[in-house]
């Protein structure tokens, strides 16, 4: 009798804290989809937007983020998941408007994360383009490269804009300048590829005439920063620690501490504690002090029903031939491979882009349970054990499920 009556408990009890996110999550949902959406919290240092790559909709939920933030006025820069140069070089198109370069931009963007070198990313561009374009000029956004180097090319396009030393002066500068007017090279920064040799050889002769090179530079903090993430393609990299370094001398430059910034990165860049230990770029910024934890918000997307890109086909050649999708493994909603939680997610969606605040004061997401982070895996151990005394809300201030999307068209078929 004893047992009945514990059995009854624990099932009511699990039932009425079941019910409590219920109840929460209906009191805390937003449509994106809606006009008049805004975004709930506007005081912060910086913002977060990561999801599962690949997947149309992710654009579309970032796109809605970015243009509310920089119609209301609260972000100044703008730091996607990419390097110095390409980052340049996307400031140079929202002035110029030139197509070839947003294409070939996003083509190599897209050698960080694959799933992303995509038609969709391109015209995410073009609306970010016309978002800006509508601003005065005090009010437009920036965009800031804080990852590692993922790609030679817009790195050695950087460094002649920098310098612009006469002809036959260096050879190494004009090895480079020919290299990238030539366009055959895959600068590659994974391999001893001759685009690295070029910059090695361009490096020695920028070490042994540093003050020259100093004197006729255009801008000597970009260049100490861009001189630093080459070398570091040199060496074995700690990814997270590149970010978090760039983040911090960039600030100098940019003023991070009284200008917000939106980041579009990953899922794990934009976790708020540690997972097994490892410490996240947004992680590092609150564990070191840059920001206390309630000023730097976090949006972690989650898809349902959907599809993503996923291997691009190529021939012995190397020729793109095609490109494959999953709506299985790989969204993070799967009877084999699913995050714990996102039934109640679903529950409650009222479109297909449902934003939830998870911070909000009584949330039962602060208490000690990791939905949404756990990941629960047919016949394989979950990551319970990484996230061990940690609560939703440690890692993120607000979900948003992304259902019903089609998967990332590749670059390659926009003219198809």
């Amino acid at each position: 009798m004893k047992f009945k009556l514990l059995a009854i408990f624990i099932v009511f009890g699990q039932l009425s804290f079941s019910q409590s996110k219920n109840d929460y999550l209906k009191n805390n949902r937003f449509d994106l989809l809606n006009p008049n959406f805004e975004i709930p919290q506007n005081d912060f240092k910086i913002i977060g937007f990561g999801a599962y790559h690949g997947s149309q909709d992710t654009e579309t939920a970032e796109k809605i983020l970015l243009e509310k933030l920089i119609q209301n006025k609260k972000i100044k820069y703008y730091l996607p998941e990419t390097d110095i140069g390409i980052a340049y070089y996307f400031n140079q198109y929202l002035k110029s408007g030139d197509t070839i370069l947003l294409k070939d931009l996003v083509k190599h963007y897209g050698n960080r994360v694959p799933q992303e070198k995509t038609i969709e990313t391109y015209n995410k561009w073009k609306n970010i383009k016309k978002i800006n374009d509508n601003q005065l000029e005090k009010n437009k956004i920036e965009i800031v490269g804080i990852d590692m180097i993922v790609t030679y090319k817009y790195t050695s396009k950087l460094l002649i804009d920098l310098f612009q030393t006469e002809k036959e002066k260096y050879k190494s500068y004009d090895n480079l300048v020919e290299m990238v007017k030539i366009d055959t090279t895959d600068y590659s920064p994974n391999y001893d590829s001759y685009s690295k040799n070029s910059l090695k050889n361009f490096l020695a002769d920028y070490e042994n005439n540093k003050t020259y090179f100093q004197s006729i530079s255009k801008n000597q903090k970009i260049t100490d920063n861009l001189i630093e993430n080459i070398n570091l393609t040199f060496k074995k990299r700690d990814r997270e620690k590149t970010i978090y370094d760039n983040y911090l001398y960039l600030s100098q430059l940019y003023d991070f501490q009284s200008n917000p910034q939106f980041v579009r990165m990953g899922f794990f860049h934009i976790e708020k504690a540690r997972e097994n230990n490892n410490p996240s770029f947004f992680t590092r910024l609150i564990e070191n002090k840059i920001y206390d934890k309630e000023k730097v918000i976090s949006i972690a997307g989650f898809l349902t029903k959907s599809r993503v890109l996923w291997d691009l086909k190529y021939d012995d050649k190397k020729n793109y031939i095609g490109y494959t999708t999953e709506g299985g493994y790989g969204i993070g909603d799967y009877w084999k491979e699913y995050f714990k939680g996102i039934d109640k997610l679903k529950k409650n969606k009222i479109s297909n882009l449902t934003l939830y605040r998870l911070n909000n004061e009584n949330s039962p997401y602060k208490k000690n349970q990791t939905d949404l982070m756990e990941i629960k895996m047919f016949l394989k151990k979950s990551n319970k054990n990484d996230l061990k005394g940690k609560t939703t809300t440690d890692y993120f201030d607000y979900a948003i499920l992304i259902s019903n999307s089609k998967a990332n068209n590749p670059i390659e078929e926009i003219n198809k």
